[in-house]
């Protein structure tokens, strides 16, 4: 099953048009928390060759390999920081988003990964994307360096199960874990991933690992990022929903863990696609009440935000939850 999986991976990427652009995808402003307050954080996200295992094989719900290009140049992605650092507006927190990993040279490479650490030094806090594998003694020396970088770290699941055979992750908890002591033992802070709701799996299950995972990262993370499914274009999720057989998580869900894992440790979660067929979403009618609270929860850290968020749509989900949803018909909810 697992070969016949990443086969299918394969073909929906061949079909991917990847355009080739050099430029920078995006930098915006938005809201996130550091050190207990609400701050303003710049998030840029760098037009990369794309990440190494996407071209090896890939995850199952990933697709930022729409947005990659096989020509982009080390002068490439140093005009694609200028660009950024004409946006910049002085914010506290600096987020750096690739298709894979800032800390591979062969996607970015060692003097450009300098130079974007070294244009926003001033931040407080830049916090940068990578797979275990690439946390090596040299990029530990370096991250020190600078003294403001956090490594975020991509565990989605304790599960090995989940990792090779829902995600296709490509590494095991044990390269994370071992990742994690590198960092911790350099004092160089952690924000770990962890997906709600991978593929081949119901919602009950999705809730239950998603907890687990939450505690167990718990152990090494300064923050945990919940991240919902979303659908994205030419992945095997993308397929299974079209088909109607996934649907992305509900955003009751999405509360129940923040409730449940309320005071294990720095929580947050800002869904993607919130709202809509392809991100976490409830009925429609409750879905922007819901996601506020999930947000102000995210930035405060205050529970009270989740309380007293409800709806009819409410006891649907619960009966999922106790009952599974094998009965249910989720083509209707295709967009």
């Amino acid at each position: 099953m697992h070969n016949n999986v990443v086969q299918l991976i394969r073909e929906l990427r061949r079909e991917s048009r990847r355009e080739n652009k050099k430029n920078l995808i995006g930098a915006w402003s938005e809201k996130d928390r550091l050190n207990g307050e609400i701050v303003d954080s710049f998030v840029i996200i760098l037009r990369t060759p794309g990440c190494k295992w996407a071209k090896i094989s890939g995850c199952s719900m990933c697709g930022y390999y729409n947005d990659t290009s096989p020509n982009i140049t080390e002068e490439d992605l140093m005009t694609q920081i200028e660009e950024a650092k004409k946006k910049y507006r002085g914010e506290k927190m600096v987020k750096i988003y690739t298709s894979g990993s800032f800390l591979d040279d062969n996607e970015v490479p060692e003097r450009v990964q300098r130079e974007m650490l070294d244009q926003f030094s001033d931040a407080e806090r830049v916090i940068v994307e990578t797979r275990p594998e690439f946390i090596r003694e040299k990029k530990l020396e370096m991250i020190k360096e600078y003294g403001n970088v956090m490594i975020a770290l991509g565990l989605e699941s304790a599960n090995d199960e989940t990792l090779l055979f829902r995600i296709n992750k490509g590494f095991l908890v044990r390269h994370y874990v071992a990742a994690a002591e590198k960092l911790k033992e350099k004092k160089v802070p952690i924000k770990s991933y962890v997906l709600l709701k991978p593929p081949f799996m119901t919602e009950t299950e999705a809730i239950k690992e998603a907890i687990d995972t939450i505690k167990f990262a718990s152990k090494y993370s300064e923050t945990i990022s919940l991240n919902p499914m979303n659908i994205q274009r030419n992945t095997l999720v993308e397929y299974l929903w079209s088909r109607g057989e996934y649907r992305a998580p509900w955003l009751w869900s999405v509360v129940e863990i923040l409730k449940r894992t309320y005071g294990i440790d720095e929580v947050i979660s800002y869904p993607t696609a919130g709202g809509t067929r392809r991100g976490a979403h409830n009925c429609g009618k409750c879905d922007e009440k819901v996601l506020k609270g999930i947000y102000e929860f995210s930035w405060h850290q205050d529970i009270s935000y989740l309380e007293d968020l409800n709806c009819k749509c409410r006891e649907k989900w619960e009966k999922i939850v106790k009952f599974g949803e094998y009965f249910w018909d989720y083509t209707i909810e295709k967009n």
